[in-house]
């Protein structure tokens, strides 16, 4: 009888989410339509870019070029930390969290709310780069 209720009472939930958090796909785009589907995977997700090995954005869920300075300074600060290039970052505040990955030429980094489990974060981050770098190296 619980199952029931809840059952009907999300089915409402989840007629009103819009469709809108996910980044439009241009055919023949694969990386916007990796981060349309890592936007879709992950539920805590708020925004995401995708970035080439020279810190382009191959894609974003919005504004390119902030999301392009932001990820140089996030990295830029966690290299330097480290003495080393970092392959991942993760920053949490009372506001959200940051994670921030490298992975075979690419990058990704991707806000969320908080709480998001760190390692199913960062495994979704990981599976994403791993599938565009696949991709690209066939094409």
């Amino acid at each position: 009888m619980i199952h029931e209720a809840r059952a009907r009472g999300t089915v409402g939930i989840f007629t009103q989410m819009a469709d809108a958090a996910t980044p439009e796909v241009a055919p023949g785009d694969a990386a916007q339509a990796a981060l349309a589907f890592l936007t879709e995977m992950s539920p805590d997700l708020r925004g995401a870019a995708i970035l080439d090995s020279s810190g382009a954005v191959l894609a974003a869920a919005a504004d390119s070029e902030r999301w392009e300075e932001d990820a140089a300074v996030l990295f830029a600060a966690a290299d330097r930390a480290g003495g080393e290039p970092a392959e991942q970052v993760h920053v949490a505040t009372e506001q959200g969290e940051v994670f921030a990955l490298r992975h075979d030429g690419l990058a990704a980094v991707a806000v969320t709310e908080r709480f998001a489990l760190a390692s199913l974060t960062f495994f979704d981050l990981r599976a994403t780069l791993r599938e565009l770098a696949s991709s690209a190296a066939e094409g």
